[in-house]
């Protein structure tokens, strides 16, 4: 059935716009406004110690019989089974109070409610299917009528982000591509120390320091502009005299601006992913709508994990159906309402739009490069090394020697099942595939998955980060670590002094928390190929994960190295001496064992400076050859 349209018990920013809550027993909509805590995993979990064991039981059984469906269909058993005898003890003692008392201690959770999506229309599928037609044919004709050269003009938000950079990057080489206009918003830099405000740095600013630090220079940095502009404002937050002008230019809209905090509220998430979701959506419809516009269509960046936990089925690429096992964090979540606010946008205004939607997105696939990024999966990798590096530098006293011992062991526990499964794509291809778009009217309508093929589990993880780091990370149960080792982890390295490791780890627990879990979703790929014409050959991930395990290690060194000037001179160093590699060995650099990597890399670069040994020829910036 369709839920009914949104109650008036709803707020701007509320789930309820979104989801329907839908009872069980009259298939009807129960008013109210929906807490967005109730759309997250962990309201349904880890609230009882005997739910807390079945899913430790269930993860071991999955280890051992290789068959999550076996064991999934046993918990299912097991829970009827304890309902059962719940209701027989109510029967015997004819009290219903006891047979509730029974299943409390049981962990028998009673569902009363299911949650799903609202329709984003209610025309009818053939209808719908007409009006996208209609969008494909009028983005064909006007993509053919700027010849075989298009002189494309694109706008991109999120320009100065991890996904932002290696777009302006690729750009820099495509030549269908004229101009890029790029929403920046001022940045101030602060002291490191006080922090207080330096100095502002304009758009311009901003825009010509990052050019500088990808190395796009000369004829091919005049197709970038950088102009004023916020993703939470209407508009985007364009002065009108830019907008006028836009209108009449644009043929694209890129939207990848995002929140990628897992950990963030709901209120920011939402803000950053469905406000500025809407606000590029209005902007791309107007500029659509202009007269004589060269309008093509919108290209929305969101993420495969729209789809939440799915328990190892299928998340289909044009389905998106509320998760039967909720959302791991209220990034997923948003980015899902987003979603839906773009299938409104297409169908009611007529918007020619195509969703492209990565899974989790790590540095390039050849050479780990991630432009200082060190968030998500960098996290861990960091944490990792650092402590390591922490007990490698102990000092002599017995009580330092011990306190370094017992941070390391804490440090140094994985939340992974060891089937668990992660689809991590580089962010190369991520980028190839939004290129590839804004030629492909066929895109418009449709969910592209851009992920992989070749999953990673946690036990290869695990193990490449031993082989790479030297660090004897451990795998732990995710339930466990969620409910037992990382609040007793915490306290004592609070008590040590060690609050910035306590909330690293932390952090660390609440990405890896659920994407380490058993029976993650298995993301249908196949329209990055057949729609965008991607090569079917997917990157290697594990080749992928070991070159930012690399990357982490020498470039970044576990994250110290953060100023943006250094790590980029630090990636061009590093990039050449990759490349000297492959010509000597003959390997790609992946495939080089870790002792022979450290050694040809030695042969190269000065570890404690990180530069050239020898003849490493990179075209040094303008702004390092004016300090040399």
């Amino acid at each position: 059935m369709r839920a009914r349209p949104p109650t008036t018990e709803t707020t701007d920013d509320s789930p309820s716009r979104y989801i329907a809550r839908i009872s069980l027993s009259t298939g009807k909509e129960v008013p109210g406004l929906i807490d967005p805590d109730e759309l997250l995993v962990h309201a349904h979990r880890d609230h009882h110690p005997v739910e807390v064991m079945a899913q430790f039981v269930a993860s071991r059984l999955v280890h051992l019989t290789q068959s999550e469906d076996a064991v999934r269909v046993g918990l299912k058993k097991i829970h009827r089974l304890a309902g059962k005898l719940a209701e027989r003890v109510g029967s015997v003692t004819g009290s219903e109070a006891m047979a509730r008392q029974t299943k409390k201690l049981l962990g028998v959770v009673d569902r009363r409610v299911v949650f799903r999506f609202r329709e984003p229309t209610h025309l009818s599928e053939k209808e719908v299917r007409a009006r996208v037609e209609k969008l494909e044919r009028d983005a064909r004709t006007l993509l053919k009528a700027r010849g075989r050269n298009p002189r494309l003009h694109v706008l991109v938000t999120g320009a100065t982000g991890f996904l932002g950079k290696e777009i302006l990057s690729q750009v820099a080489e495509d030549r269908r591509i004229e101009q890029v206009v790029a929403v920046v918003r001022p940045e101030t830099i602060r002291d490191p120390k006080t922090k207080e405000a330096v100095k502002v740095l304009s758009p311009q600013e901003r825009g010509a320091l990052l050019l500088e630090r990808l190395r796009i220079g000369g004829a091919r940095a005049k197709k970038f502009r950088f102009v004023e502009g916020d993703i939470e404002k209407p508009s985007l937050g364009i002065a009108p005299g830019e907008l006028a002008r836009l209108r009449k230019t644009l043929t694209h809209v890129v939207h990848c601006a995002a929140s990628v905090s897992f950990d963030d509220t709901y209120g920011n998430s939402y803000r950053a992913n469905v406000l500025g979701c809407l606000n590029a959506l209005n902007f791309s419809v107007a500029c659509q709508e202009a007269e004589g516009s060269p309008f093509i269509h919108h290209v929305a960046i969101e993420t495969s994990y729209i789809h939440g936990r799915k328990k190892a089925s299928i998340a289909q690429e044009g389905a998106l159906v509320f998760p039967r096992h909720f959302y791991n964090n209220f990034y997923e979540l948003t980015k899902a309402f987003a979603s839906i606010e773009t299938d409104r946008a297409m169908i009611a205004k007529g918007l020619r739009v195509a969703q492209l939607l990565p899974s989790i997105v790590i540095g390039n696939s050849r050479t780990g490069n991630n432009r200082g990024d060190t968030k998500v999966v960098n996290a861990p990798i960091n944490a990792f090394g650092r402590a390591k590096e922490a007990s490698e530098n102990a000092g002599d006293e017995p009580l330092d020697k011990a306190r370094v011992w017992m941070i390391a062991r804490m440090a140094n526990s994985f939340p992974g099942d060891p089937t668990a499964e992660l689809n991590l794509v580089p962010v190369d291809r991520v980028v190839a595939g939004i290129l590839a778009a804004l030629t492909v009217p066929e895109a418009i309508s449709a969910r592209i998955h851009l992920a992989t093929d070749n999953r990673i589990r946690s036990d290869d993880i695990v193990r490449i980060v031993r082989e790479e780091l030297g660090v004897n990370v451990r795998l732990a149960d995710p339930t466990l670590y969620r409910n037992v080792t990382l609040p007793i982890v915490k306290t004592a390295l609070n008590a040590v002094g060690e609050p910035k490791l306590a909330n690293a780890l932390q952090k660390l627990g609440t990405i890896f928390g659920g994407y380490g879990e058993w029976g993650q979703p298995i993301h249908e790929i196949g329209n990055d190929v057949k729609i965008l014409g991607l090569p079917i050959r997917r990157p290697n991930t594990e080749h992928a994960f070991r070159m930012l395990c690399r990357h982490n290690k020498y470039v970044q060194e576990f994250g110290r190295v953060r100023d943006a000037d250094e790590v980029a001179r630090r990636e061009r160093v590093w990039e050449k001496a990759l490349e000297e590699m492959e010509r000597r060995t003959g390997h790609e650099v992946a495939a080089i064992p870790t002792a022979r990597f450290r050694e040809l890399l030695a042969e190269q670069v000065d570890f404690k400076t990180f530069r050239p040994r020898g003849r490493l020829r990179y075209a040094r910036p303008r702004a390092e050859r004016s300090q040399a």
